[in-house]
């Protein structure tokens, strides 16, 4: 008797608890992140489409950049935990900022291309003109000075204008002619040759290899949050291999429609080229080592960093996390 009623006690337990109704985020771990909007947010656009920062226990609140500026402070203060951006923006919160940020995964080589007035029939003919950036002293600026230097353009020949992220330089080219180019990504080079402006330029045409976007936070919050980071990048993986499964396009152009607002034949091109494997996405957010080293060589050689001699890409890099959540991940589909 004695034994029966235990299991009558322990079926009871258990159809309690089965039966009980679950509250599906009372086990999720907040995390905030913040981005630039363009189509380089994909991964996180199927992720949490498809549940997978859920299925990892995590609750992602994806916040949208206004300027690099924002981003740095933001991260620095403890608003945003993670961030995907231009790398560049690491290396200056490191050298110029004194904050011990590290980056834990790559990303993309940012598709950036030189966007100019339609008059505008080379680089030489921006001297003495406006050039639009996010912020002056960091990323796809120093692309775009190194364009125009490699042309006979140095700084001073020309007027650097700082206006904000992607869609502010969109907007600030087609709304005012004086703003004669600037650097833009996709699906913004896309939007800005459908208005009547030209695409002049690709950056990797002129600095070769380069690391644009990637992921990067701050290395004490790294260190105490493994078990956040780990399954966060595990998500973020999984959600870039649905993106570019090819059997998920059409799906993944329809969330590049709803997400960004924008035309299906733009959102159309626009994944081609994120998923295109000779450029674009790097396969499983790795790190492009050269690519990051010509991020380093870039700064050196505009600001005079190091003394003109840029240290080992590997001092700004712990892959560990990113490691773990790949080998958890192995083949498996999301």
């Amino acid at each position: 008797m004695a034994g029966l009623h235990k299991l009558g006690v322990v079926a009871a337990v258990l159809a309690a608890v089965l039966g009980a109704p679950r509250d599906a985020h009372a086990a999720e771990t907040p995390l905030t992140v913040m981005v630039f909007s363009g189509v380089q947010n994909l991964p996180f656009f199927a992720a949490e489409k498809k549940g997978l920062f859920a299925k990892h226990g995590l609750k992602v609140d994806v916040k949208i950049a206004p300027n690099s500026q924002e981003l740095r402070d933001g991260l620095a203060q403890g608003r945003y935990q993670v961030v995907h951006t231009a790398v560049d923006n690491a290396i200056a919160m490191v050298e110029q900022g004194n904050r011990d940020v590290v980056v834990i995964m790559g990303g993309d080589d940012g598709y950036n291309e030189l966007i100019v007035q339609p008059e505008i029939a080379r680089i030489e003919d921006l001297r003495g003109k406006k050039v639009i950036v996010d912020a002056p002293d960091t990323a796809f600026a120093f692309l775009a000075y190194k364009m125009l230097a490699d042309k006979g353009l140095n700084r001073g020949d020309y007027v650097i204008q700082p206006v904000g992220s992607g869609a502010k330089r969109f907007e600030a080219m087609t709304s005012d002619k004086s703003n004669a180019a600037g650097m833009m990504n996709l699906p913004w080079l896309l939007l800005a040759e459908n208005a009547g402006l030209k695409r002049l330029a690709k950056a990797v045409d002129t600095v070769g290899p380069y690391q644009a976007t990637a992921g990067f936070t701050l290395r004490s919050w790294a260190s105490a949050n493994s078990d956040t980071l780990t399954p966060y990048m595990q998500a973020y993986m999984e959600g870039l291999r649905w993106v570019l499964d090819p059997a998920n396009k059409a799906e993944a152009v329809a969330m590049i429609v709803e997400r960004l607002k924008i035309s299906q034949d733009i959102a159309g091109r626009a994944y081609d080229l994120s998923a295109d494997p000779n450029g674009g996405f790097a396969r499983d957010a790795r790190m492009n080592m050269p690519g990051f080293q010509n991020v380093l060589k870039l700064r050196a050689e505009v600001t005079g960093a190091w003394g003109g001699k840029p240290p080992a890409a590997e001092t700004y890099i712990d892959l560990s996390h990113w490691e773990r959540a790949l080998g958890a991940l192995g083949n498996a589909k999301p």
